[in-house]
C-alpha cells in the first residue's frame, strides 16, 4: 500500500523536480488548495458562531479576522511561490503558468476592492452612522457582488490550476488523495451547514434584523444566503423569550 501511494499518478512518466519547483507546489497547494477554501467555507457559514445568541448578540467578528488573516497568508505564500519559479521566457508559458498568473492577477484585484470597500458605518461601531456598509451604498453593492464573484472564482481556478500543475510534476497518488479527501470534507461541510442555515447575511450578522436599519430592506445578497424578517418565527421567539425573561426579572 505504502508503494502504491507514493508511486506517481501516471506509471509511465517519472517524478523527477528541482527542489524550487518543488517548494513552489508546496506553497501553492497549502495556499489554494487548502486555506483559501477553508477560509471561504468561515466566512459564508461563521458570521454567527456556534451558541452564539444571535440576533441579540451581533457581530462576531471571528469570521472576518479568519478572513483577512487568512487571505494575507495566502496572498504572501502565492508570491514566494512565484519567486522560486519566474520563467526567463514568457512567450512559451505552459497552460498551468498562464492560470497562474490569471490567478494572481484576480488576487492583486481583490486587494484592491478589499481597500476600497467604502466604510463601514452603523450604530456600535464608535463611526460615523453613515457609512458606505451600514446605508448599503451603490458602491458597496457593487463591490459585493465583484468580491464574492471573484472569490468564488479564484477558488475554482486554482482547483484546476493545482490539478494541472499535480499532473506536469507527476504528483505521487498520496497527495492526489490527500487533496480529494481535504475537498470532499470541506464540500460535505458546506452542504451541511447550508442546510443548518448557516449562511446568514454579513449586514444581518452585524447590525440585526431590525427594519430601521436600511440595509435590511434590501433582498438577500446572494444565493442560499439567510436574511430574516422582523415576522419570521425565530425572531419573533426571540422576541418572546425577552418579554418573559423581563416579567421573571431576569
Amino acid at each position: 500500500m505504502l508503494e502504491w501511494l507514493l508511486s506517481p499518478i501516471d506509471p509511465a512518466r517519472g517524478h523527477e523536480l528541482s527542489m524550487a519547483v518543488a517548494w513552489h507546489a508546496r506553497l501553492m497547494v497549502l495556499s489554494w488548495g487548502i486555506l483559501a477554501p477553508a477560509v471561504v467555507v468561515i466566512a459564508r457559514y461563521f458570521k454567527v458562531m456556534p451558541g452564539q445568541d444571535w440576533p441579540r448578540e451581533l457581530d462576531n467578528q471571528t469570521w472576518w479576522r479568519s478572513h483577512w488573516m487568512g487571505h494575507t497568508l495566502v496572498v504572501g505564500l502565492s508570491i514566494g511561490a512565484l519567486a522560486l519559479v519566474l520563467p526567463t521566457d514568457f512567450s512559451a508559458l505552459t497552460l498551468h503558468q498562464r492560470l497562474g498568473y490569471a490567478m494572481l492577477f484576480g488576487v492583486l484585484v481583490q486587494v484592491g476592492l478589499g481597500v476600497c470597500r467604502g466604510s463601514k458605518g452603523g450604530p456600535g461601531t464608535g463611526e460615523s452612522l453613515r457609512g458606505d456598509h451600514y446605508d448599503m451604498t451603490p458602491w458597496r453593492c457593487r463591490f459585493e457582488v465583484l468580491h464574492k464573484s471573484l472569490g468564488y472564482g479564484l477558488i475554482g481556478l486554482g482547483t484546476v490550476t493545482i490539478v494541472l500543475g499535480l499532473w506536469n510534476v507527476n504528483g505521487p497518488i498520496w497527495m492526489w488523495l490527500a487533496l480529494l479527501i481535504w475537498w470532499g470534507i470541506l464540500l460535505v461541510t458546506c452542504v451541511v451547514l447550508q442546510k443548518r442555515g448557516m449562511a446568514i447575511d454579513t449586514y444581518q450578522a452585524i447590525w440585526g434584523t431590525d427594519p430601521a436599519h436600511p440595509g435590511n430592506t434590501r433582498a438577500a445578497p446572494g444565493w442560499g444566503v439567510r436574511r430574516m424578517n422582523e415576522g419570521d418565527s425565530d425572531v419573533r421567539r426571540d422576541r418572546g423569550d425577552r418579554v418573559r425573561s423581563t416579567r421573571s426579572g431576569v
